[in-house]
């Protein structure tokens, strides 16, 4: 059985999305963090001027709201990717 390659520009695009996306995210994030807290996101969390509270909130909310940025784009981005490449091989010479 012949082995699938895989497709080098979905792997670009997906690369570049996952780029763009962690850079928005972590910017919305910061930006809520602040409009909630009143306070500045921490720049290093294991610092000890920083409190265990603060610390562990913020590692929560980056890590889950990163993870679901990623998710909701990235399958986005697919189903885009997916149905220009089907549009594209139906439709050759365009």
């Amino acid at each position: 059985m012949a082995e699938e390659r895989p497709d080098v520009a979905w792997r670009v695009v997906g690369g570049l999305v996952g780029l763009a996306t962690a850079w928005a995210a972590r910017k919305i994030l910061g930006f809520v963090w602040v409009k909630t807290t009143g306070k500045e996101p921490p720049v290093d969390p294991d610092s000890p001027e920083v409190g265990m509270g603060e610390a562990i909130g913020y590692a929560v909310v980056m890590g889950v709201g990163m993870s679901v940025a990623q998710i909701v784009v990235n399958r986005t981005a697919k189903k885009r990717y997916d149905s220009w490449r089907a549009l594209k091989q139906v439709t050759p010479g365009r």
